[in-house]
């Protein structure tokens, strides 16, 4: 099941926070797979506005991992390397996690330096302020720092 850029952001958000020379990103929603998603538009952010990414082109990434916060430095470290090797900028996801694996795929289009206007490059996702956790009003935030 896929869902619109507009669906994901009813069910959940994203922002960044500031560290220092690098970029915090986080993803919040009703589950870790929600969270997961929203981590991933946060990390399109850093580069250019997701909304701009069409949808033309779809991957499917798998990864694994012993807990949470590794499986979403996996998650979004697979993405990035995705974005360097393809040239592409992705601005729609989809997460299922079960256990200590994760199945997603993204959607995207090639770089296109006039209409993507790309501000960064994300070399990767570090451990630093690595969490995946439940919040008292059962929003699950997924976050980490970003090396740009």
């Amino acid at each position: 099941m896929t869902r619109s850029v507009q669906q994901a952001a009813a069910e959940g958000r994203w922002e960044h926070f500031p560290h220092g020379a690098d970029v915090g990103i986080r993803g919040i929603g009703a589950t870790p797979d929600v969270a997961f998603e929203q981590a991933a538009y946060a990390l399109t952010a850093v580069v250019s506005d997701p909304a701009k990414v069409a949808p033309e082109v779809g991957i499917e990434l798998r990864c694994q991992a012993p807990d949470l916060e590794l499986l979403l430095a996996e998650w979004l470290n697979d993405l990035v390397y995705e974005m360097a090797t393809r040239g592409m900028l992705f601005g729609r996801f989809s997460v299922r996690i079960s256990g200590a694996r994760l199945d997603g795929q993204a959607w995207g289009e090639p770089v296109s330096t006039a209409r993507h206007q790309p501000a960064a490059e994300v070399k990767g996702a570090t451990y630093t302020a690595l969490q995946v956790t439940q919040r008292g009003n059962g929003d699950w935030v997924a976050q980490c720092v970003v090396d740009v």
